[in-house]
């Protein structure tokens, strides 16, 4: 199968529990550390199929209105789930990086309110975390709570949003 995104061998995709996949550290990952690098095709909203197989686990916002497609087939990359106390930020629009320095065995996650943007992938959150927000929106960036908590970790247009209510 050829991969069209960076997977970091530090990192396996396993099925979990609840019928999905998630992705674990198989070694240390320093902070800072690449983890992912997103590859598919960009495409705009108008664009996006709702109902095409697997929607939630291949799509993700980018920017105002784009989103990245992943490939059809499943990769490791369509894997990493959300938490309301992600390990995981982002470095750009399609790259992950180790907010902390990560155990083996850890569960890999990144907070959707990093990406998401709009209301394309709103759901009941089940991350169990003592701080769990109960459920996901495309609105939860603008919490400002969140801004300070994950500050350089946010894809650039959400960032570039942050910004403008600061202001």
């Amino acid at each position: 199968m050829t991969s069209h995104s960076y997977f970091n061998p530090k990192c396996e995709a396993r099925p979990n529990s609840r019928g999905g996949c998630s992705v674990y550290a198989l070694a240390p990952i320093q902070k800072g550390e690449l983890v992912s690098l997103w590859g598919g095709t960009i495409v705009h909203q108008s664009q996006l199929d709702r109902s095409m197989p697997r929607f939630t686990e291949r799509v993700i916002q980018i920017d105002e209105e784009l989103f990245l497609m992943t490939a059809e087939q499943k990769e490791p990359n369509d894997c990493f789930n959300h938490s309301c106390e992600p390990n995981l930020g982002f470095s750009g629009q399609i790259g992950l990086v180790a907010m902390r320095d990560i155990e083996a065995g850890e569960h890999l996650t990144f907070d959707y309110a990093m990406s998401d943007g709009s209301p394309y992938d709103e759901f009941d959150c089940l991350c169990g975390m003592p701080t769990c927000r109960r459920r996901m929106s495309g609105d939860d960036w603008k919490r400002p709570e969140l801004w300070d908590k994950y500050k350089g970790y946010f894809s650039p247009y959400i960032a570039r949003r942050i910004e403008k209510l600061r202001k």
